[in-house]
This record gives structure tokens, sequence and C-alpha cells, in this order.
């Protein structure tokens, strides 16, 4: 998986000239990218979730655009409208801004649920349908979507269908003391973002793409996936736990992080650090455990307590952290 890891860092690499102290926020969106999934970044504004999006884009030398949701924000608006030609007397597609190769939606929760669920059939199936006619979107195809999880005014919440359509959610948070320094040396004159050059192409994402699934997964791996899993379903405090969708996620996630890392096996480590990221927002704490503040994220580190990690199996051996020891 060596070519998967000088993919991941070459890529990091570059975006870091943008985006400071935040390594591991761009490798989870490349381990979506690796996933064919999409992304829900949820935080305050002025965090840099836009210029992560673009950053990533033209790393890879991807298409770009960007959709700016507003509550009077059209289905037609995202997909693309049938406009009819009086010269060859025939209606002609025109389409939308969710053809590209890496689609942002800032602020989606700001839309109507009518146009919310445009991008339904776009992210399950990497295609939209308009007057009847299927149009299937490029390769590769990810929406990277925001949301601003302090304001609520004027908002319609993510429904639980959309949610779990996304593979990963994250949170970027406020930088460093050092970072924002740093942020401030290297905009003095002008963005960096202006200058950043592809470091990939869209070739090699499409083979690599295909490369993790390579990537060996142990019988007891599986069984640890589904064990955190089914325990969400079965915690006091949770409403609705995470779908069988969850367990994929985890699953092929797992893949791609361990080859980011150069590994050509799952190990529980690879469970454990994406298991906030792929399961917290397919997780519906109850009415009362919300009173007392209890958050998805809690109840997923008392489930990663509580859970066995897996122990020998075929000469490999993890120890208590979960860490390999030997193959």
């Amino acid at each position: 998986m060596d070519i998967v890891k000088a993919f991941a860092d070459r890529v990091i690499g570059n975006v870091d000239q943008v985006i400071v102290g935040k390594r591991q926020a761009v490798e989870l969106v490349l381990v979506a990218l690796l996933c064919r999934g999409h992304v829900l970044l949820e935080d305050v504004p002025g965090t840099g979730k836009t210029v992560l999006a673009k950053s990533i884009a033209r790393s890879i030398g991807c298409s770009f655009k960007r959709i700016q949701f507003t509550p009077d924000l059209l289905p037609s608006d995202v997909t693309g409208v049938s406009i009819f030609n009086q010269q060859s007397r025939e209606f002609e597609f025109r389409p939308g801004p969710v053809f590209a190769q890496i689609v942002l939606a800032d602020e989606i929760n700001r839309a109507t649920p009518r146009t919310q669920s445009a991008l339904l059939e776009a992210m399950e199936e990497r295609q939209i349908t308009v007057d009847g006619v299927t149009y299937a979107l490029p390769s590769p195809f990810i929406v990277l979507a925001t949301q601003n999880p302090i304001e609520y005014e004027g908002t319609f919440p993510l429904p639980e269908a959309q949610l779990d359509r996304f593979l990963l959610r994250l949170h970027l948070g406020y930088p460093e003391r050092h970072d924002e320094i740093a942020i401030l040396k290297r905009q003095r004159q002008a963005h960096p973002l202006d200058s950043l050059q592809p470091v990939a192409d869209i070739d090699e994402l499409l083979r690599l793409q295909s490369t993790i699934t390579e990537v060996y997964v142990d019988d007891l791996i599986e069984e640890y996936i589904v064990a955190l899993v089914t325990a969400t379903r079965h915690h006091e405090d949770v409403y609705l736990g995470a779908s069988a969708r969850g367990s994929l996620a985890l699953y092929r996630t797992a893949q791609a992080r361990a080859a980011i890392r150069g590994h050509d096996f799952v190990t529980p480590d690879d469970i454990k650090a994406l298991a906030g990221a792929v399961l917290g927002h397919r997780m519906i704490i109850n009415p009362a455990a919300r009173i007392r503040n209890v958050t998805a994220g809690a109840v997923l580190d008392e489930i990663l307590g509580a859970v066995a990690v897996p122990g020998a199996r075929s000469g490999r051996r993890f120890d208590r952290t979960g860490t390999v020891m030997s193959r």
C-alpha cells in the first residue's frame, strides 16, 4: 500500500500549505475520497471548511462547484433544467452545479427539505433524473456539505435518511495559537490557495479507489465492527442506533485509513479512530439523555471502552490499546 501512502502524503502536504494544523481532518477527507463517500463538515463559520474543499479539489485536479444553499433555492438550481430550443424545436438539458467532481454544498441545512432531497439520488447513485431522463455524474464524485451547528434560526435540520448518506461527519475546530499565527504570516501578501498547484491526478485517484479494497480485514475485526454498531442500537441513551450502512462505512473507511498509513491490513486502532466520524451522525440520542447533555461522542467513547478488542488470531496479536504487536 505504499502507492496509497505516497499519494496521501503528497496531497496532505500540499493542502497543509493552506490549511494549517488540520492534518487529521484532511486525512479523513482523503479517506472519503478513496471510499467514494461524502463528507459533512459541521463547524462554526471561519474555520476553513470552504478553503479545505477548494484545496482538496485543486490538489487532485478535480472540477469544483459551490452551491450556496438558501431557503429560496429550488431543486432545479442544483440538478439543472431542460430548456426548449426554438431553433432545434427540442428540449435541451442545461446541467446544474451538481455536475462536478467535488461539490461544496455550503450551509446545506438552510435549504428546504425539497431542495435537500435533490441531492439524495446524486449522493447515493451518482446520477440525477430530470424530466424522466437520467444523467450520470462525473467520476469521481464527492459532496462536501457544510452546516453551522450553532445557528438554528431559519434552518431545516437534515433528515436521518440524508445524514446516513454522508460517509463521515467532521469538526475542524479553531486553530491552535501557533497555527493561527502561521496563518497570519502565510496570508500577509496573498492567500496561499491562489498559488496551489495539483500534485496528483484523477486517474491516479480512480486507480487507488480500487486498490484499497485489497486491504485485508480479519474475521475478528469484522466481528469487532459489528459488535460496536450493534452496541449503538442497544445503549440506554440511544433512541436509534447506526444501521448496516454504518457497519459498511466503518469497514471501508478502515481499509482506506490503513492504506493511507502504508498498511495492508486493518487494526483495531483504525476502527477506534474512525468510529466517531462514521457512527456519530448515525445515532439519535433519546430526549431524556439530551436533557442530561449526553452526546453521541460520549456514548461512543463508552461503547469503545466496553466492547472487547479482538484477541489473538492466526499469529497476529494486539495489545490492550488495539495496536498490532506481531503478524
